[in-house]
């Protein structure tokens, strides 16, 4: 990763020279959590935690850093000082990766010197923010296809190239199957597929003859794209390559499909392409798909083997940002002890202190309710959050990506159905600890009066 350590908000910084003047002893704990569910979305998959904590393992203010800070003139020599030589020594507890989760949950918790808390804030929730948002509406679409395999076509369309690699990354992590994305291939060893665009069956003076030079190139992997002119017409020509590749010992891989009434069609080219022996080539759609039109697809019976997901699922198109925030839930006195805290705005209100999350079971291993509690909280539940940095020191061993992918699938699979629905009238509990509430409640009255 490279140098991010600029990657602030300039308030994050002028607190921090405050900080530094007037509580330089000073600790505290925040909370990364999402305030509020999209209204078409019934949980959330946590991701982005692999790298948060690269980015906290590593963040460092070079030269470079300091140089273009001091010719800001708004810092003091003596804080430009500080921030040469600041590293990261708090600690960080987190949900780890492809865990199911939901609305006031802390998907990390920070404890640290104040300052060093506070610098860290927009980039956890940028990184945070886009991948859980990702992975969330990606799980959505795996449970639309029902077992049909489903592929990231949205690189050309993703908010930047670093968007574009991390929705490859946590599509997969939710449960796709690959990629057209050949950089995310190589660096998260996630399989890499991809067929040909319609500029390629153009550039040929007939459709025919472009297939036909494909085939020859990639006789073992020929997936052709029928739309580009006559869908029917191009069905009955990847027949004609189909054929001719049966002769040759090799066999058609698939056609795809990116426009017009695909429910329609992929019953067409089902029957064309069985009619013709070819009853092994798959049939791919793409085109605008999501778990809505995924749904509706397979609800009218189409015949598609897999999807290709592109725009609407790595821009999150239909919630395309989570209200995901960081906010102080305890803070140290003159003593060194730690004292909750917490926010009184209309509509905002957080919860204070440690916080820990429980799951509560019954005996066959599904999951009755979460249960956000403080963190000394006796509740007969399976704690969440796990200690991954301690004092600075990274204590948390990475599982592989497919070890997530698999995690995630399992720990979806414990949920009620009705959470796994496209149009989800479920709501799975979560509820708040006892000791929980009654500190917010008394906390709540003590700041109001103390202000």
């Amino acid at each position: 990763m490279q140098n991010v350590s600029l990657l602030v908000d300039l308030y994050e910084l002028t607190m921090a020279e405050a900080y530094f003047r007037y509580k330089p002893r000073t600790k505290a704990t925040f909370d990364l959590f999402v305030r509020d569910l999209p209204p078409s979305r019934s949980y959330l998959v946590a991701a982005g935690l692999q790298d948060s904590l690269d980015y906290l393992m590593r963040l460092r203010f070079g030269p470079d850093d300091i140089a273009y800070l001091r010719k800001m003139k708004v810092f003091s020599p003596e804080f430009l000082r500080y921030l040469a030589s600041f590293r990261f020594k708090g600690d960080v507890w987190a949900l780890p990766e492809g865990t199911v989760c939901f609305a006031q949950e802390p998907l990390l918790r920070v404890t640290g010197s104040l300052i060093e808390a506070q610098i860290v804030e927009t980039f956890l929730l940028n990184t945070i923010n886009l991948q859980t948002m990702i992975a969330s509406k990606a799980s959505r679409v795996i449970c639309a296809s029902k077992g049909k395999k489903v592929y990231d076509f949205s690189l050309r369309r993703t908010h930047g190239s670093e968007a574009g690699i991390k929705v490859a990354r946590s599509s997969y992590l939710a449960g796709f199957d690959g990629t057209a994305n050949v950089l995310a291939g190589k660096l998260y060893r996630i399989p890499v597929v991809g067929t040909m665009a319609h500029s390629f069956v153009m550039s040929f003076k007939h459709e025919l003859e472009s297939f036909n030079a494909y085939a020859q190139t990639f006789p073992a992997q020929t997936i052709l794209l029928v739309d580009t002119y006559d869908t029917k017409k191009g069905i009955e020509n990847a027949v004609k390559i189909g054929l001719a590749l049966k002769k040759k010992g090799y066999r058609l891989q698939g056609i795809r499909l990116d426009s017009g009434n695909i429910a329609y069609l992929s019953k067409l080219a089902r029957h064309m392409l069985d009619k013709a022996g070819l009853s092994d080539a798959r049939i791919i759609a793409s085109g605008n798909l999501d778990e809505f039109r995924i749904k509706d697809l397979l609800a009218r019976d189409a015949c598609v083997d897999s999807f290709g997901v592109g725009t609407n699922m790595g821009t999150s198109i239909d919630a395309p940002a989570l209200d995901v925030i960081y906010k102080i839930s305890e803070v140290t006195d003159e003593k060194g002890d730690f004292l909750p805290t917490m926010k009184l705005s209309s509509a905002k209100v957080t919860y204070p202190g440690r916080k820990q999350v429980f799951r509560i079971s019954d005996k066959k291993g599904r999951y009755l309710r979460d249960v956000i509690a403080l963190e000394d909280e006796r509740i007969a539940g399976k704690p969440l959050l796990q200690q991954v940095v301690s004092r600075g020191r990274l204590v948390y061993r990475f599982p592989s990506l497919k070890k997530i992918r698999e995690y995630a699938s399992s720990d979806l699979a414990g949920f009620d159905e009705g959470l796994r629905q496209v149009y989800s009238a479920y709501r799975y509990p979560v509820v708040i600890g006892e000791r929980l509430k009654a500190l917010r409640d008394s906390l709540s009255s003590a700041l109001a009066h103390r202000q």
